[in-house]
């Protein structure tokens, strides 16, 4: 992975990261040593809190991804259905 000139999308993507691999910790406890019922209500919440985080730093990687990159396809019809004049290399200072 490149380096991000963006300091907010390097942090939404390390957080994406650690996120994910709490997640993945979390549903892996939960399975292997079973869950106790007083705190299946505070385990499925905090599964959720990170779903959502996940899903937001997905969705702004995403807009980040969308506005900065240039299309990968390299055949005639992709790239000439490209609107080259609002591309830019540098990315968007929004």
């Amino acid at each position: 992975m490149s380096a991000d000139s963006d300091s907010r999308i390097a942090w939404h993507r390390v957080q994406l990261r650690k996120n994910r691999e709490a997640l993945k910790a979390l549903e892996t406890a939960r399975f292997t040593s079973g869950e106790i019922a007083g705190r299946r209500r505070q385990t499925s919440q905090t599964v959720t809190e990170l779903k959502e985080k996940i899903a937001e730093s997905e969705r702004c990687i995403a807009q980040h991804d969308r506005q900065s990159r240039r299309p990968m396809a390299t055949d005639f019809r992709s790239l000439a259905g490209v609107n080259w004049s609002t591309w830019n290399a540098r990315g968007s200072d929004r």
